[in-house]
């Protein structure tokens, strides 16, 4: 397995494994061009995986931060490479990147029904928070935003 930093040529690749993966939400925050901007704001802080065939991406991992809290997205493995670590492996280069910004903290979301994921981020030692509530605000008539 290769890991590397996320570029936005990896963006097809990363949308077609995103597609495919039960729980991951698309937006259209998620556009090539909302892709693109992220990656520039956060340079270093996503991360692909690359299975043995030549542009075969099998794991993606995003993270950015506000200056104080890290946040984590897009963390997906393909069905044909799961349970082979590659998800830890990503969260790890990932927290480690992060950590080396000064950011010691960091959040996700997972959505209700995505247990899988629940599982996966409770055993990675990532604490469930029921003390604090999420709002969100869209500005503009786009509520796919």
């Amino acid at each position: 397995m290769h890991y590397r930093t996320m570029t936005i040529n990896d963006y097809e690749a990363a949308i077609a494994l995103w597609s495919e993966s039960e729980g991951v939400r698309l937006r259209n925050a998620d556009s090539r061009e909302g892709i693109e901007k992220y990656l520039l704001r956060n340079p270093g802080l996503s991360f692909v995986a690359e299975g043995e065939r030549e542009g075969e991406l099998v794991g993606t991992i995003m993270a950015g931060h506000d200056g104080k809290r890290g946040y984590v997205q897009h963390l997906s493995v393909a069905d044909s490479h799961r349970r082979l670590g590659i998800a830890t492996r990503l969260v790890d280069l990932c927290l480690e990147a992060l950590k080396h910004e000064g950011i010691l903290k960091s959040h996700l979301m997972i959505l209700p029904e995505n247990e899988a994921a629940q599982q996966f981020w409770s055993n990675q030692g990532w604490a469930y928070r029921s003390d604090i509530l999420l709002y969100s605000f869209v500005n503009g008539d786009n509520a796919n935003t």
